[in-house]
């Protein structure tokens, strides 16, 4: 009787152990999430990735990172050895808008739902992607459109103005040149003479300003920047052609970095647009809420300001990037 008693119990212990194995195995697998970036283009993107990353390893999230150092094709590289590596999630950033829905439906085949960060794609498919988190980057060429439109109260004649537009194609580049016209519609004597792409670069930023300014010299009174890294190499051409930057032509950026608030406080730049590159934390609340089988908003939307040179002393201890 004893002898089956303790064979019953050992039944039981190791029925039991069988039981509780997976369970515990399933309490510790991590989410594994595959994050496809754009690039280190800007001050920017540097502070994306470092959001991203930080909040994944605080998260306990694996995180499978890839750079794609501005191409698309490596980006699509990336996204195919995601599906390979049978992650639980994919984000990107899409460097341009087309060409992604071959890859994209591959994902789809693959069951791996897609979040897309800082940038959308043009695709007809919305069901390739569960949401699209970021800024609105239309709202935020309105508000450089809107803050020149009450400074061109105070300025006589003409405004000519020159544009540096981020990468051709990029989600960016499209809606802040669509934002601004749209608003600047509004006043005549606003006009873009001259609109040329400097990659979101601050090298490309000095190299186009520089052609600008042979181009038109001192016809030129405004300088709207689709980014602070394309401005501050700008303010440099502007320099080095013997003008000063806010006093003789007046510098319009976005993105709200560090790198543009001391521009400002050395009285070169005149106003910032503000894109938050902090998305680590809304994207990893996002990947959290997908596993755990709830249902994500089509879009999300950062909350963002406008900062012009008044203010920027006193804004410029709070910035975090």
């Amino acid at each position: 009787m004893k002898n089956s008693r303790r064979s019953l119990l050992a039944t039981l212990v190791a029925a039991s152990f069988v039981v509780m194995a997976p369970m515990s195995a399933f309490a510790e697998k991590k989410i594994v999430l595959g994050f496809s970036q754009i690039g280190a283009e800007s001050e920017w993107r540097t502070a994306n990735t470092n959001s991203i990353k930080e909040t994944a390893a605080k998260e306990g999230i694996d995180l499978k990172f890839s750079d794609a150092q501005q191409k698309q094709e490596n980006q699509i590289k990336a996204l195919r050895s995601f599906i390979a590596q049978k992650v639980d999630v994919i984000a990107f950033a899409p460097v341009v808008e087309s060409g992604w829905d071959t890859v994209l439906k591959e994902i789809k085949a693959a069951k791996i739902p897609v979040i897309l960060t800082d940038r959308s794609v043009d695709s007809k498919d919305t069901s390739l992607y569960v949401t699209f988190m970021g800024s609105d980057f239309t709202e935020e060429g309105r508000k450089a459109g809107r803050w020149l439109v009450e400074k061109a109260k105070t300025m006589k004649g003409d405004i000519n103005v020159v544009e540096l537009q981020g990468t051709v194609g990029s989600g960016p580049a499209i809606d802040r040149k669509k934002g601004f016209e749209e608003i600047i519609k509004a006043e005549p004597r606003i006009k873009i003479i001259r609109s040329q792409t400097g990659d979101f670069t601050r090298a490309k930023g000095k190299e186009v300003m520089e052609a600008f300014l042979k181009a038109e010299g001192k016809k030129i009174n405004v300088l709207y920047a689709h980014n602070d890294d394309m401005a501050i190499g700008a303010i440099q051409a502007i320099e080095e052609a013997g003008l000063k930057p806010s006093k003789d032509i007046t510098i319009i950026s976005v993105d709200a970095v560090k790198g543009a608030f001391e521009a400002m406080m050395a009285g070169k730049l005149d106003v910032t647009v503000e894109c938050s590159p902090l998305l680590g934390p809304q994207l990893m609340s996002a990947v959290k809420d997908l596993m755990a089988g709830k249902t994500l908003p089509r879009r999300i939307v950062t909350v963002e300001g406008i900062f012009p040179m008044e203010v920027a002393a006193k804004e410029f201890p709070n910035r975090k990037y």
